[in-house]
């Protein structure tokens, strides 16, 4: 893993290197970049992938004190990782589950030259659905993000249908990520306390008003979701294709949010002719 130091501290990165075109590659809450393992198998050959794990929670490299750990931070924070690996216009923004690329792309649109939203948190659907607004909760409760935690250490309890990543997936999400993903929230209380901060902190127009904005947006952009999300509604896919002057829309069968575990064929396969085409 590469580390660039960044204002809010130091950032871990994958980078495949070479000299395709970039792919930065986004990632949601109590999550890594290992989510997108199946997906760069895919396309490593073919283009630089660029896979920041950010802070939120999964990460392993303490930041700095009174760094931005809001909503709106976090979008800031991947604008300021592509500035300062200085990507030009080509690069290709690709986040799935959360939604900081739409509020990257609605404050800096001239910083996102192409962006691909993968079935993400949109529109009023902020906290999302199910395994969102269970995490919202817990949050707001003392000592409930530890306790949440505890519950999806558990491997029998985090795949109880309709909880944790047993909604986010149609396929069961693989022990060895989710282990990985809860152990920096299990053993460091600093890092429970940024994604407290980070989830008490979100404001819950503030997806609508990315979306108002991203109607100006002029520049290409293409539009993933499963077809059996149950956390991030697919009529809104539609709904961005109308949406976004210069979209493109996909939709796949077997798959819910956790697009890069479910269907990472489908998304590397989109995402490739939708570079090669824009």
């Amino acid at each position: 893993m590469a580390r660039i130091e960044l204002t809010a501290g130091p950032v871990e990165y994958e980078d495949t290197g070479g000299t395709g075109t970039p792919l930065v590659l986004l990632h949601g809450l109590v999550q890594d970049g290992s989510v997108w393992r199946y997906v760069v198998d895919e396309l490593r050959h073919e283009f630089r992938c660029l896979v920041p794990t950010l802070p939120y929670g999964s990460h392993r490299v303490p930041l700095r004190p009174g760094a931005e750990l809001t909503p709106m931070g976090m979008a800031r924070l991947i604008g300021e990782f592509a500035d300062a690996l200085e990507l030009g216009d080509d690069a290709v923004f690709v986040e799935n589950d959360a939604g900081r690329l739409q509020q990257l792309a609605a404050e800096r649109p001239d910083r996102v030259g192409r962006m691909v939203i993968a079935g993400c948190e949109a529109f009023d659907n902020y906290p999302p659905r199910a395994g969102g607004k269970m995490m919202d909760a817990a949050a707001r409760v003392p000592g409930g993000i530890a306790l949440l935690i505890r519950i999806l250490s558990v491997r029998a309890l985090r795949r109880v249908p309709g909880t944790g990543y047993a909604v986010m997936a149609h396929r069961q999400v693989p022990h060895d990520l989710t282990d990985r993903w809860l152990a920096p929230l299990r053993t460091d209380p600093v890092a429970r306390q940024i994604l407290v901060h980070y989830l008490r902190s979100a404001r819950r127009t503030e997806m609508l008003e990315a979306a108002d904005s991203l109607r100006t947006y002029d520049r290409p952009a293409l539009v993933v979701w499963g077809r059996q999300d149950k956390m991030m509604p697919p009529e809104h896919a539609r709904r961005f294709a109308a949406l976004l002057p210069k979209s493109r829309l996909v939709e796949l069968d077997d798959c819910r949010t956790l697009i890069p575990l479910d269907r990472p064929d489908g998304l590397a396969a989109a995402i490739r002719e939708f570079v090669a085409s824009t």
